[in-house]
Order: structure tokens, then C-alpha cells, then sequence
């Protein structure tokens, strides 16, 4: 079968050709791709014998000929469901829609494919569609995988009630249905997608199947502005995480690497991009690069294009004005504060409140909290990859990684804040400090009382996430008793823990975040008092408030219903004399109420306008026509009730919402003492120290240093070799030679991690140390292309080190390991050593240079006070130095690696010795090694003359 393409005042497809051929739509399952190829089994049938009729008469006739049939036929064609389903498709065209049919959502045509294939359920044809459904109680398993695939899912629900319906004028129409929630990655908010699973179902691992959110779940909008005179980039930045109300901004220039960008991104580690359909290449071939940096999909960030006009500045403020002239919550921003933000940030409000609009999402934006947070110790992209600061290397895990040395938080909101500490390192002394005074607290106190708080962090739900869902209108009332009961608790043994706070606990931090939060949680007693516990757990809204004076529709509907009860009981007598049985009653069967059950040998007696509901072959049931007319009114009351109880649910929401604020603020301060408490339990771990902060100095002094990551995987039996540092104003740059796999870069990285540790408030793994505050990290570490930005590896490691240049101050530590090796020799050697002396001279940063270039090492002869070379210690094995055999052959070299810093530079990097290691064939190895001679030979030949044409000279 040919299908054409109809016009668009036509619904069904034009048969064009049949081929003779016996088949079922049925078994083959066709599916239909597009709402304007939709042909039913009566439209296949018709055109047939139309086609056959036209054929036998030996006239050709055009498909189009006959326009007024398919119009004709069109209304036969879809059923009703199917014609609700395509205008709701053609307002929502890039959402896969649920639609609720019963006691089951259904997807219909390609969206059906789509999650038939994701989610590993059967497909088939029904009527014009494919189709497949799922049970409406897993609706948010389902949703879930497929959002974490990247999909956008709506959920269509039906808004009338069978009831009311009923009573109604379109008594015998389709049930109405309409967009009740869209969800992304980013906007996983509302009870459809948010079961709250209780402790014991957790442990017991039955909501297994459930895609767990990531720790963070921000949506970032970027905005591009190119300054034609200036030549000048500027990218604006807004990170949104509707699930939790955290709101960051931030403007800054960018360069054609795109490498504050990067790095931003990385810090923000955003689930779903917003960007203008006009993006430039440069940012798409970095966004293209991250979203594809996972193997598996449900990591993959998802970007999303909009409209660019609404990227434009006019339009983009005057959304933002409208919107926050409308804002009337607490604590919001005034319109003033915000018209005042740069016009690359106003670029992006503009689309994200449009965007979250599509959610009901959009007062998140309207937070107290609307403010940069990117701020403190500068770490880019490359740092956070080549540290491995946030994950590691090898798989892209959080094993590893520094993070994963410092995270002992026992929160879900804890575990968020520490991941910001551990990115943005505090450049503020006295705040260092404090963090500092409150882990050593911790850590040497004996105080029962900070034991007490310990375990009260212990098995919480996630707060942060529970206020904002709440704050959105969207929870469910299991969902809001769990949350408010932890708040309440919390609250009333924080109280009970006061005096002992006061008296015991001398650390400034700990007694403003601890003595703050009881009065802060106090909002939370109020809410639980009004709520009835058994029917919030079961999420029976009908029951919810255990005290009904404050809700007096409440009040009247249950007094309505009653009256009805009290008349349907009442009606009992009419019935008893009716039938002559004095102790009849009602019966219920299959939820039919207030039948009226007579044995059928009695079936003369009952009265000829009883209407029969059921039977047996012993009993009838009957309702009268009083019954009837009652049943049908009740049930109509009860569905009234049950809308006015979710009306008044929702005003109960945005009552708890106007305590929004100091609720977030509690649990902020309860966040901050589970990363304390993390922190102390790491310095308890092995020999750390805490280190000494020196504030106007700039010095890197550090005694029995180590790599906090590698002396905990390599744990006690195989101890870490330690190392001294001592980088200072006078002599800022170590160059560090030795041969591979020696540990150069362990000891660098380690540095670094030091004082990323240090100035987040951590102890550090080392036996003293003396720090300066550093401004910002920037490293060149690796060898490795980038196919999406193209680039090659010397490219990638030259824009790298160009990025350092512009960025490094004096107050920056920069480590710089192997520059140059990504061409040949001279050219590598020339670079390197060009750039090591720009930042000796000119940059004056504290300054660790990794090489394979003995050139090098000559500078510390050029800039004595400020240059020491240095070298990790070996043993040279004596029996095994390359030297001829009596067969000819040269002997490769046999080290062993001591791992320790050592002062003078190594004359050689015995890469032989690794390629021994690498199990490289001894034939390739000696052939290596004689070549190694000739041309070491060689160029002391040529040292040696130059050597001797200096001193003829002089």
C-alpha cells in the first residue's frame, strides 16, 4: 500500500496502488508516523471497492477527483478519543502525551512507539492508531524512564468526574481531557513523579525499579552577545533547580575556547540546557562535547533549542517585567533589583520564565536567593578534570575524586551543598576560619549534645526538595505529612538540645546555625496539628482536616451529604412495609450501595416501578425510584467533595508556601552542619592537620604532603610516600624533573588538592601546613584531543596554556605538566621555555613545572632566587645501566621508583624503563636503547664543541 500525503482539510490518506495481497493491519502492526497519514480499516475498504469499481468501467480517475468523500467519511474515520487525541498532539507536538483512559494511560501513534521501545512494553494497532498503555499507580516509574531518557512527557488527564458528569448537559459526550503536567529532566516536580517511599521500603529495596534523581537537577539557560566594536563576547548565565529553588546568575566575557563557559557549566553540572536556536558554533561544538561526554543516555544532558526572538533583549524584558511586576510572594525580588542585572542575564530570564511557564514552574524565579553564587577560588574546566576534583578520569565517576574523599554527609540536601564547597573554595579568611574553628569542635569535642545532632541527620527525607514541591503546589499529602512531621521533629529536639548548645559548644558557627533553627522550624507544628495522620498516609483528601472549622465549604458539603444519608436511611421504613420484612437492610455489592436484595420467590411483592440492578439465581436487587434519585445525588455531593477538598488542599499548600523562605533557611543551616560534620569525620581518617591560613602571605608550606584520593584507595598496608613544598614569594617555581611514572604528577595534583582542601575549611592530609589565600587554580595537565571542537592535541594543550596566561595573577598557584610535547622537539622546548620564563618574570604566580626538557632546568641559573629545580628520587640498579654485550647488544635501563622529592634536576627520563614495564619485546627494547646511545652521543659531541668554541673565544 502507497499512502499519499492528503491536503490539510483532509483527514485520511488517498489509496494511490494496491497490490492484490491478503495481509491484517492487525499482525503487521502499521504505524501511524503522522496525524495526516491516518487511515482507518472502513477508509481501506472503501477506496478499494471504489478503485476496483472505477477499474472495471475502464475509467481513470484522479485520487483528489472526489473531495467531498473523505469530508464526508472523515467524521467515521477517528473515533472520539482519537480526534481528542490529535488536537491535543497538535498543541503539544514535541512531548510524548499519557493520556489517562480509565485505569490506565495510553500513548497513541508514534509516541506509543517511542515509549513502547523505552520502556520495554508491547505495542499494537487500535482502530487508526498504534497504541500501548501502562496502569495509572506506576504512571511515575514510567514517567521517569522516559524523561531520563531525554524525553519531554506530558501527562493528560481527565477533568470531569462520571458523576457530575452524569448530571450534566454532554451527559452522552467523551470525557474531557486536558495537559495536567509536563515533565524534562530538570522540572521532575509533582506528585505524579515524586512516590514517597517509606525507610523500610528503601531498605528493603522495592522501589528499586524507581530512576532516582540526581543530586542536582538544574535547568541553565545561556544567552550570547557579540560586541562588534569591542570585538568582545559576553555570555550571560541563568541555572535554575526548580526541585529545590536554588537560583544562579551570572555575565561574564568569553574567548573562542569557550573555557569560563565550560567551566561554569561543569560547577552548575546542569541535567537540561536552554539555548536560542541561533547558538554559535563554537558554543554548540562545546555543548555537543559535554552531552555527549556519558555513554549512557539517562546521563546525557538535555539541550533544547527555542526561539531566538525571545533571546532578544526587548522581548526578554519586557517578560521579565510583566512577571515580576505580578510577583507578590515574601521575600521575592522587586523589579527594580532585577531590571538592574546585566542585559545578558535579563536575555536569559526572559526564555526561562517562558519555559517554566509550560511547567507551572515559574515562580521558582521570583526566589529570594536570585544571586551569583560562582564566586570564590577560580577553578576552570580543566582543573576540575585534571584534579578530579567533582569525578575521576578513568570512568567519569565520583570514585576518586576529592569529593568522594570528603563526602561523609548523611543529607540529600547536605550532599548538594558539599559538592558547591568543594567547587567554589572560599577566598574569604575569616570564613575559612570559622569552618575550621567548627571541625575542630567537632572533632575534639566530647559533648554528647553534637552526637545528638549528628544522628538526628541521620534517615531524612529530602527536605529541600519536599518544601519547594510543596512551595509549587505540586506534592502529595503523603509527600507533605512526611516532610512537615522530619521539619516538626526536628524542630521540637533542637529545642530540647538549646540550653546544651549554649553552655557546651564554643564554635561562633555552630551556635548561630544551631541556636537559629528551632524558631525557624516553628510553622511546621501548626500545619501537622490540622492534619488528620491515617487519611494523609493514605492520601485520602476527603478526611484530611482533622478540624473543619477553618473550612466551612468543607463544613457545608459534609452537612449536604449527611442530610442525604440521614433521608436514604429514613427511606428504610417505606421499603420494610413495602415487602413486609421488619429487619430488612441495605446490602452493597461490587460498590453499588443501598440495594435492596429480595429472594426471587418474593418477586412478586416488590413494586412494579422498582428498578432491577442485579440478580442471582436466588436473590434480585432493586433500587426504588426514591433510591435512585437519592444514590444519584449523593454520589454527585461526594464527587463535589472531593473537588472542594483538593481546592481548599491546594489553599492549604500556599499557606505552608508563604513559609517558604524560613523553612529553606532552616534546612540551609541544616545542610551546613551535615558538611561540618563530614568534614570532621575526614580529618578524623588519618594524619591530617589543620592548616594555617596566612592571609597576607603567599606561600604554598607544606610538610609530609599527600594526594588525599591515592592515600585512601592505597590504604594502610601500601603508605603513600610523602613530600615536603615550600613555594614562597622569593622562590615561587619548582621545575620538577625524574623519569616516568615517578610520580610528578601525583605530587603536583596533590598541591593542589591541599589547598583546595584548605580553603573550603577542611583539615588536609599533611603533618603542618601554611597557606596563602590563592585566587584561583589553573592547570595544564594530559595529552588529549577534542574531535568536537576541533582540535588537536597540541592545539587542545596550547589553548589550554593561553587560557592560563590570560587568566593567572600572582596570587594564582599554576601547574603546568610536560608544555610543549605535542610537536617535535625544538619546537617543544622553545615553547616551554618561553612560557616558564613569562611566569617567572612577568605573571609572578606561584608556579609548579612539570618536564621531560633538561633546557629547562638552565633557568634556574637565569633566575636563581626564584627558580629551584627539583626531581623525583630513583635507583638506578647498577648490573642493568646500558652497556655493550659481547654479542653487540645494548641493555636497556632498570630503575626503581622511590616516589620522593628530591632537590637537583635528573639528567635523563629512563622511558626505556617503562616501555620494560609495558612488556614491549626485548628485540624492539634493544634496538631502542642502541638508538638512545647514538643519538645521546650525539648531542654531547655537539655540547662538548660548542663547550670549547666559548672558551677559545673568551
Amino acid at each position: 500500500v502507497e499512502l499519499q500525503k492528503p491536503s490539510l482539510n483532509q483527514r485520511t490518506s488517498v489509496l494511490t496502488s494496491i497490490r492484490p495481497v491478503e495481509m491484517s493491519l492487525n499482525k503487521h502492526r502499521i504505524p501511524i508516523r503522522d496525524v495526516g497519514l491516518i487511515l482507518s480499516l472502513e477508509g481501506f475498504k472503501a477506496k478499494k471497492q471504489q478503485s476496483d469499481h472505477g477499474a472495471s468501467q475502464g475509467a481513470e480517475q484522479s485520487p483528489h477527483s472526489d473531495a467531498s468523500a473523505p469530508s464526508r467519511r472523515s467524521k467515521s474515520v477517528f473515533t472520539p478519543l482519537e480526534q481528542q487525541v490529535i488536537q491535543l498532539k497538535q498543541q503539544h507536538k514535541d512531548a510524548l502525551l499519557a493520556v489517562e483512559c480509565g485505569y490506565k494511560y495510553r500513548f497513541f501513534g508514534e509516541d506509543a512507539e517511542i515509549a513502547a521501545k523505552e520502556l520495554n512494553i508491547v505495542c499494537h494497532l487500535d482502530h487508526n492508531f498504534m497504541t500501548c498503555s501502562i496502569p495509572t499507580h506506576r504512571l511515575f516509574v514510567h514517567v521517569r524512564r522516559l524523561v531520563s531518557h531525554g524525553h519531554k512527557v506530558g501527562v493528560v488527564k481527565q477533568t470531569e468526574t462520571s458523576a457530575i458528569k452524569a448530571s450534566g448537559a454532554n451527559k452522552n459526550a467523551l470525557f474531557t481531557r486536558q495537559l495536567s503536567a509536563l515533565y524534562t529532566k530538570s522540572t521532575l516536580v509533582g506528585e505524579d513523579v515524586n512516590p514517597v517511599c517509606s525507610l523500610g521500603e528503601v531498605e528493603e529495596g522495592s522501589c528499586d525499579d524507581v530512576v532516582s534523581d540526581p543530586p542536582d537537577s538544574y535547568l541553565l539557560c545561556i544567552s550570547e552577545n557579540w560586541d562588534k566594536l569591542g570585538k568582545q563576547l559576553t555570555i550571560g548565565l541563568v541555572a535554575v533547580q526548580p526541585s529545590t529553588g536554588d537560583v544562579l546568575l551570572d555575565c561574564f566575557p568569553d574567548s573562542l575556547s569557550r573555557a569560563e563557559l565550560e567551566g561554569r557549566i561543569l560547577k552548575v553540572n546542569p541535567v537540561e540546557i536552554l539555548v536560542p536556536s541561533d547558538l554559535s558554533d563554537h558554543t554548540h561544538r562545546l555543548l555537543q562535547s559535554i552531552a555527549s561526554a556519558s555513554v549512557q543516555a539517562d546521563d546525557r544532558v538535555r539541550v533544547e533549542k527555542r526561539d531566538s526572538a525571545q533571546f532578544e533583549f526587548a522581548s526578554a524584558m519586557n517578560t521579565v517585567t510583566e512577571f515580576y511586576c505580578h510577583t507578590q510572594d515574601t521575600g521575592s525580588r522587586s523589579l527594580s533589583s532585577v531590571a538592574s542585572l546585566e542585559s545578558a542575564v535579563i536575555c536569559c530570564l526572559g526564555p526561562l520564565i517562558q519555559y517554566l511557564r509550560e511547567f507551572n514552574l515559574e515562580r521558582v524565579l521570583s526566589f529570594r536567593r536570585l544571586s551569583c553564587e560562582l564566586e570564590g577560588m577560580k577553578l576552570s574546566a580543566t582543573t576540575l578534570r585534571n584534579l578530579e576534583i567533582l569525578t575521576n578520569q578513568t570512568d567519569g565517576g565520583v570514585k576518586g575524586s576529592l569529593l568522594w574523599v570528603l563526602d561523609h554527609t548523611r543529607t540529600s540536601f547536605g550532599r548538594r551543598l558539599l559538592r558547591k564547597w568543594v567547587s567554589q573554595p572560599l577566598t574569604d579568611p575569616q570564613s575559612i576560619r570559622d569552618r575550621q574553628d567548627a571541625v575542630q569542635e567537632i572533632l575534639e569535642s566530647d559533648s554528647v549534645t553534637l552526637s545528638s545532632i549528628r544522628s538526628l541527620l541521620s534517615h531524612l527525607p529530602d527536605l529541600e526538595r519536599g518544601i519547594c514541591s510543596i512551595y509549587h503546589k505540586k506534592c502529595s499529602t503523603q509527600e507533605f505529612y512526611l516532610i512537615t512531621s522530619s521539619l516538626s521533629r526536628l524542630g521540637l529536639e533542637l529545642q530540647a538540645l538549646l540550653p546544651a548548645i549554649q553552655s557546651q559548644l564554643s564554635s561562633l558557627l555552630l551556635q548561630t546555625l544551631l541556636l537559629d533553627t528551632p524558631d525557624l522550624l516553628c510553622p511546621a507544628h501548626n500545619f501537622l496539628k490540622v492534619l488528620n495522620e491515617k487519611a494523609a498516609k493514605s492520601g485520602d483528601k476527603t478526611e484530611l482536616f482533622s478540624d473543619l472549622s477553618s473550612f466551612p465549604v468543607l463544613q457545608e458539603r459534609r452537612q449536604q451529604i449527611q442530610t442525604v444519608l440521614n433521608d436514604i436511611q429514613d427511606h428504610r421504613k417505606d421499603i420494610r412495609l413495602a415487602l413486609r420484612a421488619p429487619t430488612l437492610d441495605y446490602t452493597t455489592v461490587s460498590g453499588q450501595e443501598f440495594l435492596i436484595e429480595v429472594k426471587n420467590s418474593m418477586s412478586s411483592v416488590v413494586p412494579p416501578d422498582w428498578v432491577k440492578i442485579s440478580s442471582t439465581k436466588a436473590v434480585s436487587r432493586y433500587h426504588s425510584p426514591f433510591l435512585v434519585e437519592q444514590y444519584r445525588k449523593l454520589l454527585q455531593l461526594r464527587e463535589q467533595l472531593q473537588l472542594d477538598c483538593q481546592r481548599e488542599w491546594t489553599n492549604f499548600l500556599h499557606q505552608f508556601g508563604e513559609h517558604y523562605h524560613t523553612m529553606k533557611r532552616a534546612i540551609s543551616h541544616l545542610a551546613t552542619m551535615d558538611c561540618l560534620f563530614s568534614l570532621a569525620a575526614v580529618a578524623k581518617q588519618g594524619d591530617y592537620c589543620r592548616p594555617e591560613i596566612c592571609e597576607n602571605e603567599r606561600q604554598i608550606v607544606i610538610r609530609d604532603g599527600r594526594h588525599p584520593a591515592i592515600d585512601l584507595l592505597m590504604g594502610e598496608h601500601n603508605q603513600y610516600v610523602p613530600n615536603h613544598t615550600d613555594l614562597q614569594v622569593s622562590r615561587r617555581t619548582m621545575i620538577v624533573t625524574g623519569p616516568n611514572m615517578g610520580g610528578k604528577s601525583s605530587y603536583i595534583r596533590q598541591v593542589a588538592l591541599v589547598c583546595v582542601m584548605a580553603q573550603m575549611g577542611s583539615y588536609v592530609p599533611a603533618s603542618e601546613a601554611q597557606l596563602g589565600i590563592l585566587d584561583g587554580i589553573h592547570t595544564r595537565m594530559g595529552a588529549s584531543d577534542n574531535i568536537y571542537k576541533g582540535r588537536s592535541t597540541f592545539m587542545e594543550e596550547l589553548t589550554e596554556a593561553s587560557e592560563i596566561i590570560a587568566r593567572a595573577t600572582e596570587r594564582s598557584l599554576v601547574i603546568l605538566d610536560e608544555l610543549g610535547r605535542g610537536t617535535s622537539t625544538h619546537d617543544g622546548i622553545a615553547i616551554a621555555y618561553a612560557t616558564l620564563e613569562y611566569f617567572i618574570r612577568d605573571v609572578k604566580a606561584l608556579t609548579l613545572f612539570v618536564t621531560h626538557y633538561p633546557p629547562l632546568c638552565e633557568l634556574e641559573r637565569v633566575y636563581p632566587q626564584h627558580v629551584a629545580n627539583y626531581h623525583m628520587a630513583f635507583l638506578l640498579n647498577e648490573p642493568d645501566i646500558a652497556t655493550d654485550t659481547e654479542d653487540g647488544e645494548v641493555q636497556p635501563e632498570f630503575i626503581t621508583f622511590l616516589y620522593q622529592l628530591t632537590e637537583g634536576a635528573a639528567g635523563r627520563s629512563y622511558g626505556l624503563n617503562v616501555a620494560r614495564l609495558a612488556d614491549i619485546p626485548d628485540p624492539i627494547l634493544h634496538t631502542a636503547a642502541r638508538k638512545a646511545r647514538e643519538l645521546e652521543s650525539t648531542v654531547n659531541a655537539r655540547r662538548k664543541a660548542v663547550t670549547q668554541r666559548l672558551e677559545k673565544w673568551a
